[in-house]
């Protein structure tokens, strides 16, 4: 293999770069090299959305995708062979502004301007991907797409407005992107089987030139895994990308999986779903809510769209963090993470995978592969809650996740109770499974479960929330839980203050039993 340049089609045509360092990022090549400062920088960790631009590329069936991500954080080598669209494109040859645009000004949707063509960006990938014909987004559909936008002084009620207005062809005439020229330009680009990017060395021959490595088939990814077991994996730069925008750390040799197609496929059995490891959060959210419907608040409130566009499920396992909110969900559900290295594969049950804070049982050369999730049972009663101080973008205090099966005698069977946020990786709760176990789904058995949890979990105190209120909460979550899945009738919400309870304690017991 030999070095070889970025290529990538941006306002028309494809742009070639080199002597670039590899972790240089799209925002700072946008505005330092091609001096398109529409796109802002505002936090540099992918969370304010001023720096949202557009890429695309080409799918299994020649069609262009659209998706919106975070300029900040990501790679610039990770455009190569796709489409990069940002805020200077919309501008039409006449000056005309775009439905999107003219939408925010004809509602005010603007004051400082500084978020402006973050909003922009992230309308006008709602507006392309909304199908000709298929009627306006709802309220939640457009609130989706701003989640990863924050506005400091215009207030949303206008942005709102402008993407609904947005739609309207008789004031706004529709404005389309030629989906073939791109896909076309992007067929121009002709990749080899492993892209492989160096940059010049700058530092001086002492340093070395970390080199950028992108293969395109799941043999070859393997084989420069093994062959390179210490070079960085990269996925969607969510996290790894803040080790350089924020941490300053030299990542040495990267290994991107992005571009391996056989990491990125969903499928189903009668017994399984298998998500591919490089599968986008957002397409691994999509099936697994297909699968439990329980889990469609979680996806929604995991980060924002454009970091679940970019961020990888494998990632999220693999990155073994204690506040990952994937895991407490997978673990109860008994997941599964297949493990590869070379051509050899091994399965672990995922509460097995974490040894240790952000410690893993990966082994060197070794790889997350993809990720077994076991489809419903029938008599499965499934829960998984986040409590954060925000209710979009924000790091979980505590994410909880419970699986009882009932089986016929009223008994449960194989409980599963998970949590993150409460200890140094992501775990189960053995004591309180064990007070689950073998009983019947009660206000007694939850108590007794509550009262183990503390045997659990030894939570720490940070910025996030103090060890007393995680466990409290961990308490209140399980009770929670046993509310809204026991076989007597729903609660209301008026009932709720008919309870006199203070989680954690087992004299705590309503008050009187809900008539409703």
């Amino acid at each position: 293999m030999t070095t070889q340049t970025i290529r990538f089609y941006h306002q028309g045509t494809v742009h070639e770069v080199a002597d670039v360092p590899a972790s240089r990022t799209v925002l700072q090549h946008l505005r330092d090299d091609l001096h398109c400062t529409g796109t802002k920088e505002g936090c540099a960790e992918g969370d304010c959305g001023a720096c949202t631009v557009v890429v695309g590329e080409a799918d299994a069936h020649g069609e262009l995708s659209l998706k919106a991500v975070n300029a900040c954080i990501q790679f610039l080598p990770t455009l190569d062979g796709r489409a990069l669209f940002t805020v200077e494109d919309l501008r039409s040859a006449n000056g005309a502004l775009h439905p999107v645009q003219q939408a925010m000004v004809d509602c005010h949707g603007s004051q400082c301007g500084f978020c402006t063509p973050g909003f922009v960006m992230s309308m006008w990938a709602l507006y392309e991907n909304q199908p000709v014909g298929a009627g306006l987004p709802t309220r939640d559909e457009i609130n989706t797409a701003l989640s990863g936008n924050l506005c400091r002084c215009t207030g949303y009620r206008p942005i709102v407005e402008a993407a609904q207005k947005m739609f309207d062809e008789q004031q706004y005439p529709r404005v389309a992107l030629d989906r073939a020229a791109v896909v076309n330009a992007l067929r121009s680009i002709q990749r080899e089987a492993t892209f492989e990017y160096t940059a010049p060395d700058t530092r001086g021959a002492s340093f070395g030139s970390p080199t950028f490595y992108a293969p395109v088939t799941l043999d070859g990814f393997a084989t420069l895994r093994a062959r390179h077991p210490h070079a960085r994996l990269l996925a969607g730069s969510t996290d790894v990308g803040l080790w350089v925008t924020k941490q300053f750390r030299d990542l040495g040799d990267i290994l991107y999986i992005g571009n391996v197609a056989e990491l990125k496929t969903i499928e189903r059995d009668a017994q399984t779903l298998t998500i591919g490891a490089a599968a986008s959060l957002e397409d691994a959210y999509a099936a697994l809510t297909a699968d439990y419907p329980e889990l469609a608040e979680l996806w929604t409130r995991f980060a924002s769209l454009p970091i679940r566009n970019a961020g990888t499920l494998g990632g999220n396992v693999a990155n073994g963090s204690p506040i990952g909110d994937s895991m407490p969900a997978l673990i109860a559900l008994n997941a599964l993470v297949v493990l590869q290295r070379e051509q050899k594969t091994r399965t672990l049950p995922l509460d097995a995978f974490y040894v240790g804070y952000q410690k893993t049982a990966l082994e060197p050369g070794e790889f997350v592969a993809a990720i077994r999730v076991p489809r419903p049972a029938p008599d499965l009663r499934f829960r998984t809650y986040k409590v954060s101080k925000r209710y979009d973008q924000d790091i979980s205090a505590v994410c909880a996740a419970f699986a009882l099966r009932i089986v016929e005698d009223g008994t449960i069977a194989d409980a599963r109770v998970a949590f993150g946020g409460m200890a140094a990786t992501p775990k189960r709760a053995p004591h309180a499974e064990a007070a689950l176990n073998g009983a019947p789904w009660d206000e007694a058995t939850a108590q007794r479960a509550m009262d183990a949890l503390a045997a659990d979990y030894q939570p720490l105190t940070d910025m996030r929330a103090s060890a007393a209120y995680r466990l409290k909460i961990a308490c209140n979550l399980l009770w929670r839980f046993h509310l809204e899945t026991r076989d007597a009738a729903p609660l209301a919400l008026r009932d709720v203050n008919a309870f006199a309870f203070d989680a954690g304690a087992s004299q705590a017991a309503p008050a009187q039993e809900p008539t409703s």
